[in-house]
């Protein structure tokens, strides 16, 4: 609808009662735009109707819920479970650390290769813990199994932290690992392990281990008073020497690092990211004065639009905005508007270059594995709308505004195409839905079980498996893949790894975003 003194709005609503009430539920539940910006509104319109509009209706979020927690188990490390429950997996890796000294057995394997790379392992297990804290309330059944996920992977970095001065940040030398198609079962490469230290600093993965660690310490304090007390203590020491001893970790070991997880971004938002967790979880005013000393130092408002493993500016400014629309601390203001600018550019007719939108509706960045900036910043979106909901607040965007409404409905609809809702009608989780890959980038899933399988299969014996056209032997249950091109395709083919390997920090945030929508939709 288009008045003078309203312009166009996009409403998210099916039903009014009047012209009145229409126009103000628009306001309060869509996106707004005056009436004398023409050519802006025809790019937005056309942009907004191809974005919000399903293809198909409905979908069993519960169960896409179930089946992403699940996931988890199918990239566990060490010693398994009685109760796992995806049992194509055995034991694995149960001499991890021996080399140092060190129990370094367990943990995540992040992606569809042996090694364990700790730098997206804490970045994961963050993400894990905040969608515990946002949305445990609404995971109904599935909350223990999220909080049996995140345990998983808090145990590892306790076991990394364990030495004072010493980080250990990777198990696997990724050349030998990548070098062999083999189970993590079979895993014969060599399981160097890498440790950063004050001659070696690594201060982003100090720092997002120290945002893990005490993110986590919120989830466990009503379920495990003392497991929590050594969580936060930990996170605290970890963060101490991450800021005492700066540097960046790709630096100090680059050649193991690099060009894996290399931190490109720097480590500077690192450290405000794990002081914000650690003034989340602890409330001491150190922490807040951290934040406030450091914002412009360690560049808050940079890159704005990134959230990722390696990028955690974004993240940061909605966390910490959180207080700020709680009327709560007002010294942070500058967080907001960082936030409310992180928003305007992801939004569709307004996004920012480096956030594109694919001809189907997918928020689509340059790089490989797509779908971790689908789930990551469709989580933000979420996170921000309910932050904003609950201040009755809407994000100012020049000439527009949008609501938080809006902003629930762009997450659903990225979270909706994940699940089909595209041109391809395919979902990109396996095990969901009557399509969905069967070719993925994943030893362990692409390799014939243990118990199917007794014998060993060697680093070479296996490329016969990895080059088959065959479907996966075994189906690794609520994995989501990296996701179709800037086009919609997708090559279901193992080959094709940035948009056949699913990770674990793919996973993390949808988690968070699952739970909501299965609660509410």
């Amino acid at each position: 609808m288009t008045t003078p003194e309203t312009g166009l709005c996009f409403a998210l609503s099916k039903s009014f009662t009047s012209k009145n009430e229409r126009e103000k539920k628009m306001a309060r539940n869509g996106l707004c735009l005056p009436g004398n910006a023409p050519a802006f509104r025809a790019t937005l319109v056309l942009s907004l109707l191809l974005l919000l509009q399903p293809i198909r209706a409905g979908h069993d979020y519960h169960d896409a819920l179930r089946k992403s927690i699940l996931f988890f188990e199918g990239q566990r490390s060490g010693k398994l479970p009685p109760d796992q429950r995806l049992k194509w997996r055995r034991d694995s890796a149960l001499h991890d650390g021996s080399t140092a000294g060190v129990d370094l057995t367990g943990g995540y394997y992040d992606a569809g290769d042996n090694v364990k790379f700790g730098f997206p392992m804490a970045f994961t297990t963050t993400l894990l813990a905040w969608s515990i804290i946002d949305f445990g309330r609404v995971m109904g059944t599935e909350q223990r199994n999220a909080v049996k996920a995140l345990r998983w992977g808090t145990d590892y970095l306790l076991k990394a932290t364990a030495v004072p001065g010493v980080v250990f940040v990777q198990v696997g030398d990724p050349y030998s690992d990548h070098n062999c198609w083999e189970r993590p079962e079979d895993m014969d490469t060599r399981r160097t392990v890498y440790k950063i230290d004050h001659n070696n600093p690594g201060s982003d993965v100090a720092g997002e281990t120290a945002a893990a660690l005490a993110a986590a310490s919120i989830v466990f304090r009503s379920r495990d008073p003392a497991y929590s007390r050594l969580l936060l203590n930990r996170a605290v020491k970890v963060f101490e020497f991450a800021d005492t001893h700066r540097g960046a970790y790709s630096s100090s070991l680059k050649n193991a690092v690099c060009p894996f997880y290399c931190d490109v971004n720097g480590f500077q938002d690192e450290l405000l990211w794990g002081a914000a967790w650690l003034h989340k979880a602890s409330r001491r005013r150190q922490y807040r004065e951290y934040i406030v000393r450091n914002e412009v130092i360690l560049r808050a408002g940079d890159t704005i639009n990134e959230f990722g493993w390696d990028n955690k500016h974004a993240g940061i400014n909605i966390l910490i905005s959180k207080e700020v629309l709680m009327g709560k601390a007002d010294y942070f203001e500058s967080f907001k508007q960082n936030a409310d600018g992180f928003i305007c550019s992801v939004l569709p007719g307004l996004a920012h270059t480096q956030v594109q939108y694919s001809p189907g509706g997918l928020i689509f960045k340059p790089g490989g594995s797509n779908m971790q900036h689908v789930t990551s910043l469709s989580f933000l979106l979420l996170t921000y709308s309910n932050y904003l909901s609950h201040a009755n607040k809407n994000v100012p965007c020049g000439m527009t505004s949008a609501s938080p409404a809006f902003l629930k409905q762009l997450a659903k609809r990225q979270v909706d195409y994940i699940l089909g809702d595209n041109p391809l009608r395919m979902s990109y989780m396996v095990g969901y839905g009557p399509r969905y890959p069967q070719r993925i980038h994943h030893r362990g899933s692409s390799l014939p079980s243990v118990q199917a399988h007794p014998a060993r299969i060697g680093c070479k014996a296996g490329s016969h498996y990895f080059l088959s056209p065959n479907p996966n032997p075994n189906k690794l249950v609520g994995a989501v893949v990296g996701g179709p091109n800037s086009s919609d395709a997708f090559p279901d083919s193992r080959p094709y790894f940035q948009e056949s390997e699913p990770t674990t920090y793919i996973n993390a945030p949808l988690v968070g975003l699952l739970s909501y929508f299965a609660a509410h939709y």
